[in-house]
């Protein structure tokens, strides 16, 4: 019997978040929002998620903050 299985985190785009001031790279720019979680597969079909967070990211440095 051959089973398949992954683990792993992924991110989802949300879409545009607010404007804001980034604490790293000190840039004003529009951040966008993002849902990162770590999920469990079986044959690529998720079975499992947990450890769901909203962020908003810097489109410059990349640094995120919870939303």
């Amino acid at each position: 019997m051959f089973v398949l299985f992954g683990y792993g985190s992924k991110q989802k785009h949300l879409g545009a978040g607010q404007t804001r001031t980034c604490p790293r790279c000190n840039n004003t720019t529009q951040w966008s929002r993002i849902r990162t979680y770590t999920q469990f597969t079986v044959f690529f079909i998720p079975v499992a998620r947990w450890s769901r967070r909203q962020l908003e990211q810097c489109s410059i440095c990349g640094t995120a903050v919870e939303a």
